[in-house]
């Protein structure tokens, strides 16, 4: 694991964080610090803008592409906030223990984690190789929940976790069962989580979204997507922003009474 060096305007000795004076100042966000995984692209990507915008202090993960990362933090910075570009693959135990220990040392203790790492997986349930399995269910399950053990350990009290999972585990399709199962799982572990931490005043919500238009929607996707948009209410498929909106409410005070909770964000479509 390798954490790029840190941006954006740093505090004098005994001095409080610039996050809290920089970005979003006076913002529902200001002064807090956050880590958003695998936010280098799409969902994950808008859900990093919006936090700073809000004024949090924020670590973006990311596997593969340092590049988009580093578009990311340097958004951030032109617009006075404060991130990092770390690197962790949620599917290696060790690459997680350096993520938070990362975002320690860069920004100190912390008060929100969203869980959008993850990997998509669509194939016949007896075509399935265990490879594709195991990756799935190692990033998806573990990595997700080894992240919110950390969490567990150091969020602040009144700390946010948001997971990011998906509409199939409301409205299951085919090829995506493993997919589907993974996420189920990761929902299930944070309702329980709700329940241990409450008394921190730490919620722990999910995020279930419908078809996102990201970077990665192929042409052959543009026709699926077509069809669900005509059945959704809104009239239109989702964009990352929608998906950060919510996000940005679930680790604000003002959701402080919503927690174990899966909250459908998909323009009114029915899962």
């Amino acid at each position: 694991m390798m954490a790029e060096a840190a941006v954006g305007p740093q505090p004098a000795e005994g001095q409080q964080p610039a996050g809290a004076e920089l970005a979003g100042a006076g913002g529902p966000l200001a002064g807090r610090h956050a880590i958003v995984t695998g936010s280098s692209r799409g969902i994950g990507r808008a859900i990093a803008l919006r936090l700073a915008a809000d004024g949090a202090r924020v670590i973006v993960n990311y596997r593969a592409d340092r590049a988009a990362a580093d578009e990311v933090v340097a958004r951030i910075v032109r617009a006075g906030g404060q991130a990092r570009a770390v690197r962790a693959d949620l599917g290696v135990p060790a690459d997680v223990d350096d993520l938070f220990a990362a975002a320690a040392d860069a920004f100190g203790p912390l008060d929100i984690l969203v869980n959008n790492a993850g990997v998509v997986l669509s194939g016949a349930t007896g075509e399935v190789t265990l490879a594709q399995i195991d990756r799935v269910l190692a990033v998806n399950v573990r990595g997700s929940f080894l992240a919110m053990r950390h969490a567990a350990r150091c969020l602040r009290d009144g700390g946010r976790v948001v997971n990011i999972s998906t509409g199939y585990t409301r409205n299951p399709n085919p090829l995506v069962g493993v997919y589907t199962g993974s996420k189920t799982a990761v929902e299930e572990i944070g309702r329980s989580m709700a329940k241990e931490l409450g008394h921190r005043g730490i919620t722990v919500n999910a995020v279930l979204p419908g078809l996102v238009e990201t970077d990665g929607v192929t042409d052959t996707d543009r026709a699926r997507f077509a069809e669900v948009a005509a059945m959704t209410p809104a009239g239109r498929n989702g964009q990352p922003d929608d998906i950060a909106d919510v996000v940005a409410f679930l680790v604000s005070d003002a959701a402080r009474w919503v927690t174990g909770q899966t909250i459908a964000a998909t323009g009114g479509l029915s899962f």
